[in-house]
């Protein structure tokens, strides 16, 4: 009988025992310190998850991808305030407002008047961003271009990218490791393109969803053979990819591959207010809140006035607002921080940090439940677990 209840039992149990990948990484503006790592960044090897390791970070991309645009500012190559037209090469217009020009700053803080509608920010090789921007679903009929309305959407970030790629004359991938990771020394890339090395692509974090199965980049610890979201038949061909013509193909908005190490670094050039990677004025841009909650003028990704956005900048979130129906208090009450979220195939993500101290947080944490809802703010219950055992070594 103890025999057939052992077979039962382990019938019963999980097909992985072990805790879900986990990695934190406290860091002030002069030193950086790896605070947590556990669980398996490989369940199907058994290799330990580790604060070297390259993860998909979902929408920390957004920060990232903003700080190349600002790059590209500080050069002269791109200006906030333009009507972003005049860098993809044609009229870019929400139909109901033809009148009111788009620009990057109206993209990057999430004012544009676009739309995620069915995940339409994917785009395939062979695809235009011309051509999906035609599509009605993607554009908001009762809100203006550059109104005090902010709807967080995906698809801002593939204009921003066909954008660069047009002032930059570069790949977006090849310009993100020209202008952001080699100048940090940062090994890192966007969908496993230009910036990371054989060695990161070896040691890339596998995500899995909350029920076990491998939800991204099941490498094998090898480069995938197609980089993009491919064409039609499987086409996979970028050597006649014309720049500027689809923005997406690199995942502007979320395909950050990056250690928690590395993203550590980034958060520490941002808490020493950009010195020696961004002009002041460009630093000032990006940090200055040009949305804040003000009643219902605001929806989260999932078109809900759920409290979680309540002040944004340039691809800045700053959480820890109290009142105005703000449930943005990942820290506890009064805590407030900037940086960005990430949420995408069972992983969450954070990049947060103190702007008096400097002091701040890079963490992700996988397979977290699709339902996991947080005990004191609009985050998940997971996300308050790695702060709440991690606060006294960030921000001591």
């Amino acid at each position: 009988m103890r025999l057939f209840a052992l077979i039962a039992l382990t019938l019963a149990a999980p097909a992985f025992a072990s805790p879900p990948a986990t990695v934190a990484v406290a860091f002030d503006r002069q030193s950086i310190r790896p605070v947590l790592a556990e669980g398996e960044a490989d369940r199907a090897t058994g290799r330990p998850v580790s604060a070297d390791d390259p993860v998909r970070i979902a929408s920390i991309s957004k920060l990232v991808t903003a700080l190349g645009v600002m790059r590209l500012v500080d050069r002269g190559q791109l200006d906030l305030d333009r009507d972003v037209s005049d860098y993809l090469g044609w009229r870019l217009r929400n139909p109901a407002f033809p009148k009111r020009v788009i620009t990057l700053n109206m993209l990057l803080s999430h004012r544009s008047s676009l739309l995620d509608g069915d995940d339409l920010y994917i785009i395939p090789l062979g695809t235009t961003l011309r051509e999906r921007l035609a599509d009605p679903r993607v554009w908001d009929a009762q809100h203006p271009p550059g109104s005090d309305w902010f709807r967080y959407t995906n698809l801002n970030f593939p204009v921003i990218a066909s954008a660069m790629e047009r002032a930059g004359g570069e790949r977006f991938d090849r310009l993100m490791a020209r202008l952001v990771f080699r100048p940090l020394r940062i090994d890192a890339c966007f969908n496993w393109g230009e910036g990371c090395s054989d060695e990161k692509v070896r040691k890339a974090v596998v995500l899995y969803r909350a029920d076990g199965s491998v939800a991204r980049d099941d490498l094998g610890g090898k480069r995938p053979h197609c980089l993009v979201v491919s064409g039609t038949g499987g086409a996979c061909d970028l050597g006649s990819y014309v720049l500027g013509h689809n923005g997406a193909l690199f995942s502007p908005q979320g395909g950050l591959r990056i250690s928690t190490r590395d993203l550590a670094r980034i958060g520490q050039v941002l808490g020493r207010g950009g010195k020696g990677f961004l002009s002041a004025k460009a630093m000032a841009r990006l940090e200055q809140p040009l949305w804040t909650l003000d009643g219902a003028n605001g929806l989260d990704e999932d078109g809900q006035a759920g409290g979680f956005f309540c002040s944004y900048a340039l691809a800045l979130h700053r959480i820890g607002n109290d009142g105005r129906g703000c449930r943005d208090n990942l820290f506890g009450p009064h805590q407030v921080r900037i940086g960005h979220a990430g949420d995408a195939y069972g992983l969450k993500s954070g990049l947060w940090w103190d702007p008096v101290s400097g002091k701040g947080l890079a963490f992700f944490t996988a397979a977290v439940p699709e339902k996991d809802p947080g005990l004191r703010s609009t985050f998940t219950a997971a996300e308050e677990r790695v702060v709440d055992r991690m606060r006294d070594a960030a921000f001591p």
